[in-house]
């Protein structure tokens, strides 16, 4: 009877790929997830690889040049980052000024009301 083949084909990334990840993966500003989802990898597999690497199972030099579509995800995701940081700034600020706005409003109602009735007595 013919062997039954089953399951999932996997992956095999080469050295260069795996030590370009951990890099990446190693800046300050990229999460693990980020750099994994741009990889199209699981995390999983990049910790495993980042502790392999720290452990100095990569016998080789550091690689200068990352895959083109990731670097570019990568970059995408930095810039989507950026401007969800700096959109969330302006919001902070459109609220300050929006109570600012509005404790003046209330101020003027304050000395307007007060100070409309100044001949108290007439008779």
């Amino acid at each position: 009877m013919p062997k039954m083949i089953t399951g999932k084909k996997t992956q095999q990334y080469s050295t260069e790929f795996k030590v370009k990840a951990v890099e990446l993966s190693h800046q300050a500003h990229r999460s693990v997830k980020s750099v994994a989802e741009a990889l199209d990898i699981h995390p999983f597999m990049l910790s495993r690889w980042r502790k392999e690497y720290r452990e100095g199972k990569f016998a080789m030099k550091r690689v200068k040049k990352a895959p083109a579509d990731a670097k570019k995800k990568i970059q995408e995701q930095d810039e989507v980052a950026r401007l969800k940081r700096r959109i969330s700034e302006l919001q902070e600020e459109n609220d300050i000024l929006k109570k600012f706005q509005r404790f003046l409003a209330e101020e003027r109602r304050k000395r307007s009301g007060s100070s409309g009735n100044t001949d108290g007595n007439t008779a």
